[in-house]
């Protein structure tokens, strides 16, 4: 983890005390989210308490949040598309704009019936990725509706299942690796055809008989500083909330340990144990103990 120079954790700790909850009293995805494209094939149900993406073979469909963000906890629960869903891709993430965007992913590639999901992360900073891990779950997320989150602040960011962490992307700029921390991030979803490489590298394909393929979401939730014209809601000089404890967050002990029994169990991909990929040397971060 990057060590912070005295007068940025002056500004981070004057930030932290004035960070106050940005969330809606209670989800609606009319206040929060616009769907953005897909003809018709986003919906928002039950007077904003659900969300729905479809894909057929004419298009899929997506959403992005209203707000943008620098630095946040950022909930969402989804319940993803059922029976075969090989060749389709749902994403899940935060992102910025331009050549040297910054983002955070989850991304669910979809299976043969009876196969696994495989939960695909990774993160950008100043438009580099190459950052992949690979999980199965340990549940069938396609049953029921399931917490995925991402805790995002200056010292780290934390991918969370149902409260499990089972990624965490520490600040390394002290050794020369972009972190991202500047540029304010949307919320971004949506439900589209990759069986050009989405199931066993694009050997397996959609099949369309089994369409429209539909995935769902609900209670939206956002402890988070908004970005908007060019200023953070979270002021040095607002209040202290207890709602803000995610900007210092780290994972404690009991977290560490479910990090790491995800780690053995679910992990089927780690770019950092990948020397073929990386024939000069393994990126900087992987050979941080």
């Amino acid at each position: 983890m990057a060590s912070l120079s005295t007068s940025n954790s002056t500004m981070l700790m004057a930030l932290v005390v004035g960070c106050v909850m940005m969330a809606a009293s209670a989800s609606n995805f009319y206040q929060d989210f616009d769907i953005t494209w897909g003809d018709g094939r986003g919906k928002i149900l039950n007077n904003g308490q659900l969300l729905s993406l479809s894909l057929d073979k004419a298009s899929g469909s997506g959403f992005q949040s209203k707000n943008e963000y620098l630095f946040g906890k950022i909930d969402m629960q989804l319940k993803l598309v059922p029976g075969n869903s090989a060749g389709t891709v749902t994403a899940y993430y935060l992102s910025s704009k331009g050549s040297t965007w910054d983002e955070i992913d989850f991304e669910f590639l979809g299976n043969l019936s009876g196969d696994p999901y495989i939960l695909h992360t990774n993160v950008f900073s100043q438009g580099k990725g190459n950052r992949e891990q690979q999980f199965y779950l340990w549940f069938d997320p396609t049953a029921d509706f399931h917490t995925y989150s991402i805790l995002w602040n200056p010292q780290r960011i934390i991918f969370s299942v149902d409260g499990t962490p089972i990624r965490e992307f520490k600040n390394m700029e002290s050794i020369g690796v972009p972190f991202p921390k500047n540029q304010a991030m949307r919320i971004y979803s949506s439900l589209w055809n990759a069986d050009d490489w989405a199931t066993r590298g694009g050997l397996v394909k959609t099949d369309w008989s089994h369409a429209p393929f539909t995935a769902s979401y609900r209670n939206f939730n956002a402890n988070a500083c908004v970005w908007s014209n060019g200023a953070s809601s979270c002021k040095s000089d607002a209040p202290s909330s207890t709602n803000a404890a995610w900007f210092t967050q780290e994972l404690d002990s009991t977290s560490q340990q479910r990090l790491q029994w995800v780690r053995k169990n679910y992990m089927i991909y780690n770019y950092c144990t990948d020397a073929k990929r990386f024939p000069q040397g393994l990126p900087p971060e992987c050979r941080m103990s």
